[in-house]
Formats: C-alpha cells, sequence, structure tokens
C-alpha cells in the first residue's frame, strides 16, 4: 500500500458515522453541515436536488437523512440522525427531495437550495468518497472547497483592494497561506475568496470582518 496517497487515517479506515455508507450518510452529512455554516443559520425551506447515484438510493442508503441532518448541524455519528427529517418538521424547516434524472459531474452530487426569511442561497455539494466531501458551487460560483486543511471563506463586495487588506492581515499575523482562490459573479458585484492557511488561529475570523466590503466570513477545519 502507497501511505503517501493518504492525508491521515480515516482515509484508510473511514470516518465514525451512523450507516450503511460512508459516500451516501457520512460525506451527505458533512455537506449537508457545511452548508448549514456557509448559510449561518438554520433555514426554514430547504429544496434538495439529487443527481445519479444520490438520485437512485437516496432513501435506501440514508442520504435523505443525512443530509437534513447536517443542515440540522449534526456530526456524521450524532444518534439523532435517524430521526432528522421528523426533527426538521417539529423546528419548522421545510424539506423538499427532487430526485433528477441529468448526468451530474459526479455521480454523488446534490446541489441544495436554502432559504430563511428573505435571504436565499444555492450550493452544490458532492461525496467523493470515504466520508470526503467537496463544494463545488455557491451561488454560481465555481470553487474547490474540502476541508481538509484550516480554511476561510469570505464573501464580500468586488473592490479594489480587498485581497491586499486581507493578506496584510495574515501576514501581520505571520499567517502562511497554502492556496487562495478568488471569484466573481461580474465587475463590482459579489465576490468569494477562499484561503487555506496552515493552521488555524484564533481571532481571525473576527479580524477579517472587520475589513470594510467583507460581508461574510465562515472557517473549516
Amino acid at each position: 500500500m502507497n501511505m503517501a496517497q493518504y492525508k491521515s487515517v480515516f482515509d484508510i479506515i473511514g470516518p465514525v458515522m451512523i450507516g450503511p455508507s460512508s459516500s451516501h450518510t457520512a460525506g451527505a452529512a458533512r455537506i449537508g453541515k457545511v452548508v448549514r455554516q456557509i448559510f449561518g443559520e438554520q433555514p426554514e425551506k430547504v429544496d434538495l436536488y439529487l443527481y445519479e447515484s444520490f438520485a437512485k438510493t437516496y432513501r435506501g442508503h440514508g442520504t435523505d437523512i443525512a443530509l437534513v441532518g447536517g443542515l440540522l448541524d449534526m456530526e456524521p455519528d450524532d444518534e439523532r440522525l435517524s430521526d432528522s427529517l421528523k426533527i426538521a418538521h417539529e423546528s419548522g424547516m421545510d424539506v423538499a427531495f427532487v430526485p433528477k434524472q441529468e448526468k451530474a459531474d459526479h455521480p454523488n452530487s446534490v446541489k441544495i437550495v436554502v432559504k430563511a426569511g428573505n435571504r436565499s442561497m444555492t450550493c452544490t455539494g458532492i461525496s467523493v468518497g470515504g466520508g470526503a466531501i467537496q463544494i463545488s458551487e455557491i451561488n454560481g460560483f465555481k470553487i474547490n472547497l474540502d476541508m481538509s486543511t484550516p480554511t476561510y471563506l469570505t464573501v464580500h463586495q468586488d473592490k479594489p483592494g480587498i485581497i491586499a487588506k486581507v493578506t496584510n492581515v495574515l501576514s501581520e499575523h505571520n499567517i502562511n497561506i497554502s492556496t487562495m482562490t478568488v471569484t466573481r459573479e461580474s465587475k463590482g458585484e459579489k465576490a468569494i475568496m477562499i484561503i487555506e492557511v496552515d493552521e488555524r488561529v484564533q481571532g481571525l475570523t473576527a479580524l477579517l470582518k472587520e475589513i470594510e466590503y467583507i460581508d461574510e466570513v465562515s472557517f473549516f477545519g
């Protein structure tokens, strides 16, 4: 076995989870939880568009309860996961599952549309196997968010100097950037910055939120 290809022991033995499938339950729960974190609150309405393998087996493999459990902020091994649909209903979260026949970039794919009040957000998540996931799109932005390293995600106005201000804050606190991705809707509109760093720094989220024109900051890792 080539051990160099694995990032952690969990890539070999799999995640701690409520069964039956790491891709369809643990991965799905993590997708739901990350979408909940990015959205910042429990949604009032959720539409889940399921593709390929997810669409065919979401009930039998527990993908439905896992996705909803994640959106309720549950971990993949949470004992309440099996009751997530009931808990969602009791908490006022309206959930709809929409199996799709179209092909997707990956067989374990879901597009999640969440709404609360006048806020809404659309995310596409992929369960790549062994409980690992990738968020490939947020509100039309093509991204690659896999949470394998400490990651900060900002939503900001596309203004000159924002990126420089962010990198200055990181430099002042001796934080090393491993990768950085910036994408935007169009010039002057909403933009997203994904910053992967070597280690988590206490208080960095608050510092980034203080920068003018940054609307939201999320941390993963």
